[in-house]
């Protein structure tokens, strides 16, 4: 019988989608119902910022935009003014070997909306399926660069949750190699199906976990959330990468983002938040489309991270996830 709050005994959960380990300790915390943030995320007031339409040449160079070379724009991909890492350096020619390498990749941003006060959550799921598909493109050119591996789609929402700018944006890291998250992911997955023959993430829908589903797609709160309130949309359908996603389920996953993160700001005071897309490797090779599945990840900043989760990389959950799926479920959302 899964645990809830009304049972105070901590619990470990094993996280087999990243081979690490969680506790739930409900003491340490008040009721989930009465979770809110500390810091929500101010209202965007109507300024002006160089994101904004008709500041273009503020910013760092264009890549794309949507609709193209239309001054209307809703959508712009452009280079980051502070990227991490350089794409004028030269393009290794073979993977890493040793423990160094030149810093080559891409740094990217995707501005959502050409309006400074409107956020991601404001856009009808039309608009955010856009933006998803302004990623799969991008995300389609970089893989013709051999030497990236991984691309790492990831959106900041609010100066505690790392934003440096309040108009709403995400951003796109290409990286020339296999990040070591993305590599534990990867043979937690494989050990899955070498045991069951079955993709882990294709099972992982449980009533009790679930928030809310449309056709293809599907909302809940991890069994061995490691983070308060953490959210995954998962498609129904097995597939590897994220950027062979189409118009049309584009839209539909968008109504159903629109959806979690309109009931979790209503729920938790408006917090800061971390979205991040987990996909797979560019050039994975057959085997790997076998076990490995996509999902997005969203978590509501809460909490903080301190000594113990950075010395032992466990967390520490104050909130069932049965509670937290409960309570997401139970959020009326206006219409």
């Amino acid at each position: 019988m899964a645990s809830s709050s009304e049972n105070a005994n901590p619990e470990l959960r094993k996280d087999a989608v990243w081979n690490r380990w969680v506790i739930f300790s409900p003491a340490r915390a008040k009721r989930p119902s009465d979770f809110k943030s500390k810091s929500p995320t101010d209202p965007n007031p109507n300024q002006q910022c160089p994101f904004c339409i008709g500041h273009e040449h503020e910013c760092a160079p264009e890549i794309f935009r949507v609709p193209p070379r239309h001054p209307d724009w809703k959508i712009r991909v452009i280079q980051n003014l502070y990227p991490a890492l350089s794409r004028t350096l030269p393009e290794p020619q073979h993977a890493p070997s040793g423990s160094l390498q030149t810093g080559f990749g891409f740094h990217d941003v995707v501005i959502e909306t050409p309006v400074h006060p409107v956020q991601l959550s404001d856009l009808p799921p039309t608009e955010i399926g856009r933006v998803f598909v302004a990623y799969t493109e991008r995300i389609q050119q970089l893989a013709s660069h051999k030497s990236i591996q991984y691309v790492q789609v990831f959106k900041n929402h609010g100066a505690s949750a790392g934003a440096s700018m309040s108009h709403s944006h995400s951003q796109m890291m290409a990286l020339p190699i296999i990040p070591p998250s993305v590599s534990a992911r990867l043979a937690s997955m494989k050990d899955h199906f070498d045991q069951t023959g079955k993709c882990f993430i294709c099972k992982i829908q449980r009533e009790d976990l679930l928030i809310d589903s449309s056709t293809n797609f599907f909302s809940l709160v991890p069994f061995a959330a490691t983070f308060p309130f953490e959210i995954w949309i998962v498609p129904r359908y097995h597939s590897a990468h994220f950027h062979e996603l189409d118009a049309e389920k584009a839209v539909e996953l968008g109504g159903l983002l629109k959806l979690m993160l309109r009931k979790m700001s209503l729920q938790l005071n408006n917090p800061p938040f971390n979205y991040m897309i987990h996909t797979s490797p560019l050039h994975s090779n057959g085997s790997e489309l076998a076990y490995t599945h996509w999902f997005i990840q969203i978590v509501p900043q809460l909490i903080g991270i301190a000594g113990f989760e950075l010395g032992t990389g466990c967390y520490i959950n104050p909130v069932f996830p049965e509670d937290a799926a409960k309570v997401l479920r139970e959020v009326k959302v206006p219409e």
